[in-house]
């Protein structure tokens, strides 16, 4: 019994000089962290869809001028918010497998600092991943294209793509980039319907965007500077 004792002790000595044991490092997920929510979205708009869809045009110059954080709301969840208590969103998903995720670089945006932030379709809310303004690193990265310099906010949509070919298999990756362009599209619209502008970019050097946004198992797909049109 005092043999046995004396180990014990010996034991929870040395358990008090081993560092201490970290917890695992989980995977940001939409609205991990600190969470800034969003002004809810409008579901009645005043510019028809037939409308909306023979204005769209893209757009490079925008004027110097911020966008509202309801704005940026809106755009966000016409991107992937939610419309259904059972989580579908509003661009369609193969197997409702939802790979895609969407992060806010924010330059001038009304009651938002400027930043990186990832969008939470099941909350509508933001949370941020990086600080400071990035545009002009992201437009450097983008084969320095002026519109994400200048616009005052830009979209970025990417994909964890084991989410879908996880399932699917290889032909999982054809349906990650119609999901994209289902998106996207919806953004282009609602757009139009706020009186604002956008174009979609898809030249970038990927490893250097990845760095800027600090991304991890996303592949960024597309770019969507956002703002008001200068013409």
């Amino acid at each position: 019994m005092r043999t046995c004792f004396k180990l014990l002790c010996r034991f929870a000595v040395l358990l008090t000089l081993l560092p201490p044991i970290m917890p695992l490092a989980l995977p940001l997920e939409s609205g991990a962290g600190e969470a800034i929510k969003l002004p809810e979205a409008s579901h009645d708009g005043k510019v028809s869809l037939e409308k909306a869809t023979l204005e769209r045009r893209s757009v490079r110059e925008f004027k110097d001028a911020p966008l509202t954080l309801a704005e940026l709301a809106q755009l966000l969840w016409a991107a992937q918010g939610t419309t259904s208590p059972s989580g579908f969103r509003t661009a369609p998903s193969a197997g409702a497998l939802y790979p895609l995720e969407i992060f806010v670089l924010a330059g001038k945006v009304d009651g938002l600092s400027p930043g990186v932030y990832r969008y939470g379709p099941k909350n509508h809310d933001l949370s941020r991943t990086g600080e400071g303004d990035r545009r002009a690193d992201l437009c450097a990265a983008a084969l320095n294209q002026v519109p994400i310099r200048t616009a005052p906010a830009v979209l970025l949509i990417s994909a964890v793509f084991k989410r879908t070919t996880g399932k699917y298999g290889d032909r999982g990756v054809r349906y990650v980039h119609m999901e994209s362009g289902n998106a996207s599209q919806n953004i282009s619209l609602q757009a139009v319907s706020l009186g604002l502008g956008t174009v979609v970019i898809g030249a970038f050097n990927d490893k250097a965007v990845k760095s800027v946004l600090g991304m991890g198992e996303e592949e960024p797909l597309l770019i969507m500077p956002i703002g008001r049109p200068s013409g």
